[in-house]
């Protein structure tokens, strides 16, 4: 199909970009070739590009003048994005990465990883002219940058860093930019990058052609010894499973084991609306639901870090009244919210946020979502004083603050509440504490966390179902149906064929679906202020329509569940990449983007339906085992 051409204003597509990382930091490509967001050094760091929230904010595009005919892909088993551009001349392939750097230690991927975003063009077919335009922007488009050439390139100065583009052919700089032209042809292959490096520090390189292509090379080669190594799921949608367990990897933070929840910040769930969050931190809930699908996706043996950074993390201002429900990637406690007025947000979408304030919520979900992992992981788990401790806090806090209202699963900024999600984690946090209580060395605590967890059952069965709706809802007292309550069975809380949980599967599946047979966390209307706190809509989310297909699954409906992940992974771009949520009447995505949310649940209700048609024996899907 013929690519767009840049056009005034942040409107892009969400499912136009790919996904470029090195475990460290990520980049956004577009279709036409324009990065449009990269943030250097590190995930949550301030953007050099980020012309997806504002066109001013800066960009490198690379591609062919003129109309083109665009395909991509990743290069097998990678993180690296190939795009070839077909024009009536002759054909382009431009490959992006982000720089692994040396090593052979597939369990150590990027873990030398030297800050540089490798573009490579080669042309296969004839000629065509190929447009540079090269505009950093760094500190979210506050700043423009002086731009000096240098011996094979530029170097660009300006706030807290300093970079190095290596480009081949001639630019023409001008306004803190750099842009030319120049006739590629079949055979020619030319090597761009762009490298970071700390202002004050060492340089950033400019580099030699022979480096880069080592570079790129060494890049694949590490994507493919991790895949190779980790990834040996075989059930159905196998190949959509090994990439999102690769999309959930690239996540991940490898200096400290912390996944981001997404690589963006302020991508709305309703364009020109206000719920635009940050992202780019390490949510525990989303952290410990990553690890749960890389046991399925990519036989993770980074379990023991992961908990070393969650105890690391929680060490400092740990009380057993309150475990902070979100870190910065490097163990930050204190991520406020701020707003970037300067920029006009993705299709008029703001405030543009950095930070998040639900870092200060009280979430109870999250004992259990700990605890439920490190159940899931007990033999990958080390047994030093500091992370036994952690954990039998989780579970000694659970039961004392189980009673507690919160704002839950979906972080509501309106009052707290009796969520019935909350209140069952907290059972899952003592039910699981009781499974590791030997390996914790608190068979002291099992008695009185079992208690506690009956006290919690018989809760939820009272208070949290509803006759009047038929159906467990939101929160206790609650009318409302909200698609957490999927959950219930997936947990071990209650059999998947029990009457009451069946009853509210049914309602979830026709009340809380769009047109498109995709399920919403909860109802909003528009212009009305809800339970959340805020006006306005939001899109069908993801994750909730892959628990629908999950628990339909479990619930031994296979066909339905079928169905029902079809439609949900339907929504993934041509790259395999899945937003967080997609609008009910385009099927859009929204929100911040790619999402791990979406991918775990891709993953995970994948591996449910593969075990539930084994124990059907009808065999459709072949072998789903994992090892590692």
């Amino acid at each position: 199909m013929p690519a767009r051409s840049r056009t005034r204003g942040a409107g892009t597509p969400i499912g136009d970009y790919g996904l470029l990382s090195d475990r460290h930091s990520a980049a956004l490509v577009g279709r036409t070739g324009a990065v449009d967001w990269l943030c250097f050094p590190r995930f949550d760091s301030p953007a050099v590009f980020a012309a997806l929230l504002d066109e001013r904010a800066g960009s490198w595009t690379i591609r062919p003048a003129g109309d083109t005919r665009v395909t991509r892909r990743y290069v097998e088993d990678s993180m690296v994005l190939r795009t070839e551009f077909t024009t009536p001349t002759g054909t382009v392939v431009l490959t992006d990465a982000l720089a692994t750097g040396p090593g052979e230690d597939p369990h150590r991927l990027g873990e030398r990883a030297p800050h540089l975003l490798i573009r490579s063009v080669h042309c296969s077919r004839g000629s065509a002219e190929l447009t540079v335009d090269f505009r950093p922007r760094p500190e979210y488009g506050l700043v423009v940058p002086l731009l000096s050439e240098c011996e094979g390139g530029f170097r660009a100065r300006g706030g807290p860093a300093d970079f190095a583009l290596t480009s081949p052919v001639p630019l023409t700089r001008a306004a803190g930019a750099a842009h030319g032209t120049v006739r590629v042809r079949a055979g020619r292959t030319l090597r761009f990058a762009l490298q970071w490096a700390p202002s004050g520090g060492p340089d950033p390189r400019v580099w030699s052609q022979d480096d880069l292509a080592r570079q790129l090379e060494g890049t694949v080669a590490a994507w493919q010894r991790w895949s190779r190594m980790h990834q040996t799921y075989s059930g159905p949608w196998k190949e959509q499973v090994h990439h999102s367990g690769r999309i959930l990897q690239a996540l991940s933070y490898q200096p400290t084991g912390a996944i981001v929840a997404a690589a963006t910040t302020s991508l709305p769930e309703e364009p020109g609306g206000v719920r635009n969050w940050d992202y780019r931190y390490a949510w525990v809930r989303d952290a410990a639901f990553t690890m749960d699908a890389l046991w399925v996706a990519a036989c993770p043996d980074e379990a023991d870090e992961f908990f070393a950074f969650m105890a690391g993390a929680a060490a400092t201002g740990w009380t057993r009244s309150h475990l902070q429900i979100m870190y910065g990637i490097g163990g930050e406690h204190d991520l406020s919210e701020r707003e970037l007025p300067h920029l006009a947000g993705w299709r008029r979408s703001r405030p543009v946020r950095v930070g998040n304030d639900a870092w200060n919520q009280p979430q109870l979900d999250v004992y259990g979502e700990l605890l439920d992992t490190a159940a899931r992981f007990e033999d990958q788990l080390g047994s030093g004083p500091a992370l036994r401790s952690f954990l039998t806090g989780l579970a000694d806090t659970a039961a004392e603050a189980w009673r507690q209202p919160d704002h839950g699963i979906w972080e509501i900024r309106g009052e707290a509440r009796h969520f019935l999600y909350s209140k069952l984690m907290c059972w899952v946090a003592l039910d699981r504490a009781v499974r590791l209580a030997p390996l914790l060395h608190a068979t002291g605590h099992a008695a009185a966390w079992r208690r506690t967890r009956e006290e919690i059952r018989a809760a939820i069965l009272d208070r949290g179902w509803n006759p009047a709706v038929g159906a467990y809802t939101q929160s206790f007292g609650s009318d409302a149906l909200d698609a957490s309550a999927l959950m219930l069975p997936l947990t071990g809380f209650l059999p998947a064929d029990d009457p009451r949980f069946l009853a509210t599967l049914d309602a979830v599946a026709a009340r809380l679906t769009d047109g498109r047979g995709l399920v919403r966390r909860y109802a909003t209307a528009a212009g009305v202020t809800g339970v959340d706190g805020l006006a306005g809509q939001e899109g069908s989310f993801l994750l909730c329509t892959f628990w629908l297909a999950q628990a339909q699954a479990v619930a031994g409906r296979t066909a339905e569940a079928r169905a029902t992940f079809e439609r949900a992974a339907a929504h993934a771009n041509d790259l395999g990449l899945l937003a967080e949520q997609a609008a009910p009447d385009t099927g859009q995505p929204l929100g911040n983007f790619p999402q791990a949310f979406s991918h775990i649940g891709l993953v995970n209700a994948a591996w449910a339906i593969a075990q539930a048609e084994e124990r059907r024996g009808t065999g459709r899907g072949g072998h789903s085992g994992v090892s590692g």
